[in-house]
């Protein structure tokens, strides 16, 4: 279960188009609200709280690595995501589900 949810994460990421990933991506507020329905909606479905960080790890991954910050609270996130090894990056996967949970 958990690779087929790190893989849909993936794919979903992939599939944004460039509109809407920068009205999520425009502020921290609306970055805050897009992660929190994705946790609630996972919730729902039953997924516990580290398969939801594993997926929040999953799309950290892909913002550090593909998309420019947008604001300063973005940009301190990537910094913290590109400093931090595998094991830091999912314990801050771990506080961002839990900051919007």
């Amino acid at each position: 279960m958990e690779n087929n949810v790190t893989s849909k994460v993936a794919d979903k990421l992939d599939q944004m188009d460039s509109k809407e990933k920068e009205a999520i991506l425009a502020n921290f507020t609306e970055f805050k609200n897009f992660l929190a329905d994705k946790v609630a909606k996972a919730e729902k479905l039953g997924l516990d709280e580290e398969l939801l960080a594993k997926a929040a790890q999953k799309a950290g991954d892909y913002l550090a690595n593909k998309e420019e910050p947008q604001n300063r609270e973005e940009k301190l996130l990537q910094e913290l995501w590109k400093a931090g090894n595998k094991e830091e990056q999912h314990k801050l996967a771990h506080m961002l589900v839990k900051l919007v949970s």
